[in-house]
């Protein structure tokens, strides 16, 4: 099987930032980081309220990485200006409620399917690789197909919640469903990424698909940095990802 990749996601970087102000401890300082530890991407998500990852923030990214930036954006008319002026390498369109802590699913692509074909389509045109962040359904990879998307990225987070509730019959029966679903994607020409909650006990089951080509982490990340420092965190996460592979 070919190389997992590993994409972190600064983001809660920018959380603990802006709980106090000021510009410490700074993201883009985390994801230089990231990448002299070996990180094969950067995930960025630049909300409407701004509430982590400030516009300042994305601007120095696209100025300080030698590896892709994904930024992952709301399918709104600032974003797609945003994203159209900067060209970062991929664009993640993702669902976005102002009440929400965190992203709590896919994308309902099937059901704005005309809107997102004519929303990605200058994305596209600009030179970005334009990923859809989904359920592992069907019919929501069958409307990512149709609309242009090159990549899908599955939500993972029904799996990991399942697994920390110890409800082992749901976290298996959402596993399988990515299984299928992953395969399926990828008889499409999709190129299938996963990603949400993940941690070092949940990883290698996801991992072990071989045809999912990129993770992307954050939260579990930048936790795990407070206490064994961001570079052994990643190490730790890399080796369980490739040794899922092998």
């Amino acid at each position: 099987m070919s190389k997992l990749r590993l994409g972190v996601n600064i983001d809660h970087v920018a959380t603990v930032r802006n709980a106090r102000g000021g510009s410490t401890p700074d993201p883009v300082r985390a994801a230089i980081l990231a990448q002299e530890f070996g990180a094969d991407g950067i995930t960025a998500h630049l909300r409407e309220d701004r509430r982590h990852i400030a516009d300042a923030d994305i601007d120095a990214l696209m100025d300080a990485l030698n590896i892709p930036l994904n930024f992952e954006m709301a399918a709104t008319d600032e974003m797609q200006k945003i994203a159209l002026r900067h060209k970062p390498h991929a664009v993640c369109i993702v669902p976005e409620k102002r009440e929400e802590r965190t992203t709590e699913g896919g994308l309902e692509v099937a059901r704005e399917e005309n809107q997102l074909a004519h929303f990605i389509a200058p994305l596209r045109e600009a030179g970005c690789r334009v990923s859809i962040f989904i359920a592992a359904d069907q019919r929501q990879i069958d409307a990512a197909h149709r609309i242009g998307a090159q990549v899908i990225e599955l939500h993972t987070g029904a799996y990991c919640d399942a697994h920390a509730e110890g409800d082992f019959i749901t976290r298996d029966a959402e596993l399988e469903k990515m299984r299928h679903m992953s395969t399926y994607a990828h008889s499409l020409g999709l190129e299938v990424h996963a990603g949400h909650g993940l941690t070092y006990d949940t990883v290698q089951p996801v991992a072990a698909f071989p045809e999912v080509m990129e993770l992307n982490i954050g939260h579990f990340l930048i936790g795990e940095a407070i206490f064994r420092g961001l570079g052994p965190a990643m190490d730790e996460m890399r080796r369980l990802m490739d040794a899922a592979r092998t």
